[in-house]
């Protein structure tokens, strides 16, 4: 069966096609028994407003769009959990895609949702490169998750990566290691951050830095330690969760024991990293924090309450478990 419309409706109803409009919009100009007789001739065909539609014809929108860097991580599920959260107490609602933390893609995820007339769009974790991002904001309001910007358009909401990754290193030398690499993310979003602020960090406690190339995945991180095992470090600072946990694996299968043999922290403390049977030390991102803030600052942009960008940035925390030890002497 064809989708019901507003026309379906006011024929069963018996009234016009602008009175059955008013009353999905939810005007008061509307009577009663009026408004009862089109509600439960649209509950009759099964009608329900057709969001983009509608934002279309009224030139307003009430949906935000959120692109998703990369659907494999649960740190982002969590970041959407407050995005959604705050956007649906205001009376909006969320439309998602993915670009698979690949540019040409996320182009394209970006294209897909600005066609909706979006209130506004969250990006979250994107590679794609400032002109990209600029673009989008001259159609609507943009905010970006842990990706910076200079952008006076645009609103950032970010974690302090270079004191995170710091507080691995520093927990990691307090346990008498020295000997400590970081797996990094590749060209992912803070990735350079996390990696500078490791840097710093071991020079800081007089230690040489070893940076091996990695993406933030846990297949990235199985190849990582493989390249390692010739000339293993006594701990490992991890990209993120996800590649701290191809990293254990890769430790497990050579023999290794975690954390016996080799430390590894991880970064964003998902859901992953609280799993018994992963127990991951890790750096604790606040992420539906991040969400909430991110939509509330989209929403400041849409109702034109300012048109200064906001930079948030929030103070992370380690979380210990057991994926951390005291360095073995030899």
């Amino acid at each position: 069966m064809p989708r019901p419309t507003m026309e379906d409706v006011a024929a069963r109803a018996g009234v016009s096609r602008a009175l059955v409009s008013l009353v999905m919009r939810g005007s008061p100009k509307v009577s009663s028994h009026r408004r009862a007789a089109v509600l439960a001739a649209a509950a009759e065909l099964g009608y329900s407003p057709h969001a983009m539609a509608r934002s279309l014809a009224s030139r307003t929108s009430s949906v935000l769009g959120v692109m998703v860097s990369d659907l494999h991580n649960a740190f982002w599920a969590e970041v959407v959990d407050g995005l959604d959260a705050y956007a649906r107490d205001q009376g909006f609602e969320l439309i998602i895609n993915t670009g698979g933390r690949r540019a040409v893609r996320e182009r394209q995820a970006m294209s897909s949702l600005l066609s909706f007339r979006p209130a506004g769009v969250a990006l979250l974790g994107p590679v794609v490169p400032a002109s990209a991002i600029a673009a989008a904001a001259a159609q609507a309001p943009v905010v970006l998750v842990s990706k910076a910007s200079r952008l006076s358009t645009v609103d950032t909401v970010n974690d302090d990566g270079r004191v995170g990754a710091a507080l691995a290193v520093d927990h990691l030398v307090e346990l008498g290691h020295e000997r400590i690499a970081h797996l990094d993310g590749g060209d992912g979003s803070q990735s350079a951050v996390r990696r500078k602020g490791y840097i710093d960090a071991m020079r800081r406690h007089g230690l040489t830095p070893r940076v091996v190339a990695s993406e933030y995945t846990d297949t990235a991180g199985d190849l990582a330690v493989r390249e390692l095992l010739g000339d293993l470090p006594t701990a490992i600072v991890a990209a993120n969760d996800f590649n701290a946990v191809g990293a254990i694996s890769a430790l497990e299968e050579a023999g290794l024991r975690v954390p016996d043999d080799v430390s590894v922290v991880g970064y964003d403390n998902t859901s992953l990293a609280a799993l018994r049977h992963v127990s991951l030390t890790t750096v604790d991102q606040p992420r539906m924090k991040m969400g909430t803030l991110a939509a509330e600052a989209l929403l400041q942009r849409v109702r034109g309450e300012r048109t200064n960008p906001v930079r948030h940035l929030l103070h992370p925390s380690l979380v210990v478990r057991r994926t951390t030890a005291t360095r073995l002497l030899p």
